[in-house]
């Protein structure tokens, strides 16, 4: 059974079952995941607790067995904890778990688990086993735009919570900002500001006063933040990138990727391919996927190879190639060729507006 995290404590309060597996890559959710387990386990009587750790393709499968069927000699119940951080078992371990969820002991609680996987390794006999014997907890990460009610979910439960209307949401946006894409220093900020404040209302000068901006950017969540003309949010992640010491080049590879699929799509519905084949035939997924159908009907092929030119300019800026026309400074460029292709892409998309 497959359940997201945020679906697991009532689960819990209603059974707990046998065993448990918990993925994803997302750090702080997975612990507090495990952690809910965990408690509930001992809740009900489950006190002794073995941890096996799966390193390496010679990991001995055996005691892993043995234990799970072993009586406990210090407590009626026990909790078995099997970490695989590659996610990747081996041929031995898929058959170990295959075995262990053929069988699984009365009286044990097992939890599993993993980081994110991939499609192969869901589809796998051993995920499988795991997942018809008993509840697979996915844990996502929490994308920017829920990240503000994630905020104020939180701070209710803490006892705390920002104004109502305009102004809290103002709030929670200058929140998210500071910790986006690092979860845990979010959940740190949190902790600091149940230390620094009593339970009520938080103002705005508060929270900025509080919180650090311990925000750590992903070249590729950049690409959606330029397609979805997100302008503050494209120049502040930039700053970010630079500010980490992320590679120009790798910068400028995710955006000249994505002005050369644009291309590569306009040209393909231009010559008379539906719009879904040509996206497909340029390989363009997920949540990219959405962006390009609103983005590509509006689009003009001289736009296009506009930026396909622009892009080869910065390919030379990031390489140490100087323009007459461009800024010196390769983070400059990328600032540059980022919003030509955040204009482009608004302006010729009715409602797509420039956004903050």
């Amino acid at each position: 059974m497959q359940l997201r995290s945020d679906a697991l404590k009532p689960q819990l309060a209603k059974a707990l079952r046998p065993i448990y597996t918990v993925y994803g890559d997302e750090p702080l959710l997975a612990q507090e995941a495990a952690d809910a387990i965990r408690a509930a386990a001992r809740a009900q009587g489950y006190g002794e607790r073995k941890v096996f750790t799966v390193a390496g393709a010679y990991f001995d499968w055996g005691p892993v067995l043995g234990a799970a069927q072993a009586m406990s000699l210090f407590a009626e119940r026990q909790l078995i904890e099997i970490r695989i951080p590659n996610g990747k078992p081996g041929k031995d371990g898929s058959e170990a778990l295959q075995r262990y969820c053929a069988q699984l002991p009365e009286d044990v609680v097992t939890l599993v688990t993993l980081p994110k996987l991939d499609k192969t390794q869901m589809n796998s006999a051993w995920f499988q086993a795991l997942d018809g014997a008993g509840v697979c907890v996915r844990v996502d990460p929490i994308e920017r735009r829920a990240l503000p009610q994630w905020i104020a979910q939180r701070l209710v439960q803490q006892g705390q919570r920002v104004e109502d209307g305009e102004a809290g949401q103002r709030t929670l946006a200058f929140f998210s900002d500071r910790v986006e894409g690092n979860l845990l220093a979010a959940h740190q900020e949190l902790q600091k500001l149940a230390l620094l404040h009593p339970p009520g209302l938080l103002s705005f000068e508060q929270i900025e006063a509080a919180v650090l901006n311990v925000a750590r950017y992903d070249v590729f969540k950049l690409s959606e933040a330029v397609l979805g003309g997100q302008v503050a949010r494209v120049l502040r992640m930039l700053e970010g990138l630079e500010a980490e010491g992320e590679a120009a080049v790798l910068v400028h590879w995710s955006l000249a990727e994505d002005i050369r699929a644009l291309k590569r799509v306009r040209d393909a519905v231009d010559a008379g391919k539906p719009l879904p084949m040509a996206m497909r035939e340029a390989r363009v997924w997920g949540p990219k996927e959405r962006l390009f159908e609103r983005i590509v009907p509006g689009l003009h092929s001289s736009d296009l190879s506009r930026l396909v030119a622009a892009a080869q300019i910065c390919d030379g800026l990031v390489k140490g190639l100087r323009h007459p026309d461009w800024p010196l400074e390769p983070w400059a460029g990328l600032r540059r060729l980022a919003l030509m292709l955040v204009e482009t892409t608004a302006t010729r998309t009715p409602r797509l507006a420039l956004r903050g």
